[in-house]
């Protein structure tokens, strides 16, 4: 009974107890020697042994029980003083005897190499190893004393760590995040926390296990590479951005040089086709659906040469262009279909001035314009009722005759004619009448003038000729012609016949002025004689010729 007693009192085992009794009674055996014979007897003396070892134990046994109820009034005293913890679903928090907390905590920082702290369960710490000095430059019992995030946790990093404790110690599982503690040297320094859960031997939570290992490079570098990441971010956004505002500028370019009625054509250094715009699909007559950008020119030459009036000869003005890296002249080719287009070819300097981007030519069909040019030219130098060259065209001509024959020393033989009866058949007929028999007269003289002659209406009833390279009997000849060709032509207006006749004057400039003026003046006044001699007659300028001719 007592042994059993013993047992759940105090958890030693008895034979453990009894030795210590024998150890205890040892040093009593030279007291038993100097008792009487009497008490020699093995039976007195197992007797008193057993005594003496029952009331030593029975010493030890109360000292230890002492200690033992003291122990467990203070733990209780402990437990009444600190405030309640709900235990979370799935952990249960055992007590939290100091022996065990120290023993647990070391075992578990045994292993550890950087900074190591512990956290109780209500997320403080109470214990941080040295190398805290060397993260911050305060010790650990500095740290210790007062708050360890408010010391030496970066401010805007406070709230965040304290939020990692609690979760921590919530979901009881192995976490890790990242923090700037504040360092006395270096101002803000990047920690890496990891936090692990300690439980005693039946798995209940003691508190938090952090290891914190310096990570300042690795942000460092992060931070540069985030930097970097940044400005290449920017420069690509600048980079699309000018994309952007290119590929409208060209898309506005290209919209200007659609509605440009000249055809337009890029080259680049390999003779292939960079853009063309879509008046010059017009011009060459090309299909929208050809593709041309990208073709050699070789291909385009193919397909233009058939268009062309001259195809050797334009071949010979394209290959001439290219030869040279002047601008061309503009050049005009005649296509078989009538039309005309001119062309102009220039290189395209590099953005720096150095290497050419290639050639432009420029396509513009005139064809319009010449005609427009034609017709303002016909109007501009010829009579519109008779279609003959007019007054200014007179001028012109003669101007040009004379310089010709002044250097080939050659003769300039002119004709001045004037209707006689014209008048007559203006008042009486009108005026429409008058104009049918300008416009017969002039076509029936018309076939009586040789080509390298030139017949004009001066105004009214007034008509001239150049001759070029004249000698007086042709030119009498040519008068003669002239009167018989008028003096047979016969009208008849409201049934009433009518007729007109010439009165001409003929003037050479070798006899009568190489100037304009004094030639025209002298053809004049052989004209009046004429006119005087009953017309229907030619005659000579008197300076010239001394007789009339009849």
């Amino acid at each position: 009974m007592s042994f059993r007693l013993l047992r759940l009192v105090f958890p030693f085992r008895i034979r453990q107890l009894a030795g210590v009794g024998l150890a205890l009674a040892l040093p009593a055996a030279p007291a038993w020697a100097a008792l009487p014979e009497a008490f020699a007897s093995p039976v007195v003396t197992i007797c008193a042994g057993l005594a003496a070892m029952l009331g030593t134990g029975g010493g030890i046994y109360l000292m230890l029980l002492r200690r033992r109820l003291a122990a467990c009034e203070a733990e209780l005293a402990a437990l009444r003083a600190a405030p309640v913890v709900q235990p979370t679903a799935g952990a249960l928090l055992a007590p939290l005897p100091a022996e065990g907390i120290s023993r647990h905590f070391q075992r578990a920082v045994a292993d550890g190499l950087n900074l190591e702290g512990w956290v109780d369960r209500e997320g403080r710490f109470f214990w941080v190893s040295q190398v805290i000095e060397r993260y911050t430059g305060r010790s650990a019992a500095e740290v210790l004393a007062g708050d360890f995030v408010d010391l030496v946790v970066y401010e805007r990093d406070r709230s965040y760590c304290r939020d990692q404790i609690r979760r921590a110690l919530a979901d009881e599982q192995i976490s890790e995040f990242e923090l700037r503690l504040i360092s006395g040297n270096r101002g803000v320094q990047w920690i890496s926390c990891h936090w692990q859960p300690i439980r005693d031997g039946e798995g209940l939570l003691l508190g938090l296990r952090v290891t914190m290992s310096d990570v300042q490079a690795r942000k460092e570098a992060e931070f540069k590479l985030l930097e970097t990441v940044a400005a290449l971010r920017r420069a690509q956004a600048l980079s699309e951005h000018y994309l952007r505002r290119s590929n409208e500028e060209r898309s506005r370019l290209s919209a200007l040089l659609d509605v440009v009625r000249m055809g337009i054509l890029f080259m680049d250094t390999d003779r292939r086709v960079v853009y063309c715009n879509r008046a010059l699909y017009e011009i060459w007559r090309m299909n929208d659906g050809d593709g041309f950008v990208g073709v050699r020119d070789v291909v385009l030459q193919q397909h233009v040469l058939q268009f062309v009036a001259d195809p050797v000869a334009f071949m010979e003005h394209v290959n001439h262009v290219l030869s040279h890296r002047m601008p061309s002249e503009p050049y005009e080719i005649l296509f078989s279909d009538g039309r005309v287009v001119t062309d102009f070819s220039r290189v395209v300097p590099g953005p720096d001035g150095g290497r050419s981007l290639g050639r432009i030519w420029v396509f513009e069909d005139v064809t319009e314009q010449r005609r427009v040019a034609r017709q303002l030219l016909h109007m501009a130098e010829r009579d519109p009722l008779t279609n003959l060259y007019n007054r200014r065209r007179f001028h012109e001509e003669l101007a040009r005759m004379l310089a010709d024959s002044s250097r080939h020393r050659e003769c300039v033989g002119l004709l001045a004619i004037d209707l006689d009866g014209f008048k007559p058949v203006n008042d009486r007929f009108g005026h429409q009448a008058g104009d049918e028999v300008l416009v017969d007269l002039a076509s029936e003289l018309g076939s009586v003038v040789r080509r390298n002659e030139m017949f004009f209406r001066l105004g009214g009833d007034e008509f001239a000729i150049l001759v070029p390279s004249a000698s007086a009997s042709e030119l009498s000849e040519l008068a003669r012609r002239l009167c018989a060709c008028i003096a047979g032509m016969s009208f008849n207006f409201n049934n009433q016949p009518a007729g007109v006749t010439a009165s001409i004057g003929i003037a050479l400039s070798a006899r009568d002025g190489d100037n304009p003026e004094s030639l025209i003046g002298a053809a004049d006044r052989a004209m009046y004689v004429a006119k005087a001699l009953g017309g229907n007659c030619w005659e000579f300028a008197r300076e010239s010729v001394g007789e009339t001719v009849a």
